[in-house]
């Protein structure tokens, strides 16, 4: 006639019954507070999801706060994305640039001779100058990184940069 008393919800025949019972409620407490534009039955799902994966956690008489919580914190998250994607929206878009067909061919063809000049570079000049214009490491962090010499390091950028303008017109 008692029943047995549990200290988590994650038994799968009382997770059911507290579905059956409490879906339908949180299901209308979500729609009455946010509407029907943000889905409210998807994020009754989701709150049923997050309760099954934090079962273990969750006593079964804190459980039903802990779902409407989780629910409605789910509806202010997509209220809040929504309002970004509004603010987003109100931007007015450019349609156009002053970018002539020519310029950019010309992007495209320099963009190509750098990755074919850094190509060429040895595999040591090439760390020691990408972690440096790329990751803004100075040269002391380089050289603990690579675990050679800070004059090392200034040697292998300065080779590198000698070979870039070789290599590319107008460096």
């Amino acid at each position: 006639m008692s029943q047995p008393l549990h200290d988590n919800i994650c038994d799968e025949s009382l997770f059911e019954r507290f579905y059956k019972k409490h879906s339908k409620n949180l299901h209308d407490f979500l729609y009455y507070k946010f509407g029907d534009h943000l889905n409210p039955q998807d994020k009754v799902q989701e709150a049923f999801v997050k309760l099954w994966q934090n079962c273990g956690k969750v006593a079964p008489a804190k459980a039903k706060s802990y779902l409407f919580t989780t629910a409605n914190n789910l509806m202010l998250n997509a209220v809040s994305h929504q309002k970004v994607v509004l603010k987003y929206n109100s931007k007015p878009h450019k349609s156009f640039t002053n970018e002539s067909p020519e310029f950019v061919l010309q992007e495209k063809e320099y963009h190509e001779k750098i990755q074919k000049a850094l190509a060429n570079l040895t595999e040591a000049q090439r760390t020691a100058f990408l972690l440096n214009r790329i990751e803004g490491k100075r040269f002391k962090e380089i050289a603990e990184i690579l675990n050679i010499s800070t004059k090392a390091v200034e040697k292998r950028i300065y080779g590198a940069l000698k070979k870039l303008r070789e290599d590319i017109d107008g460096i």
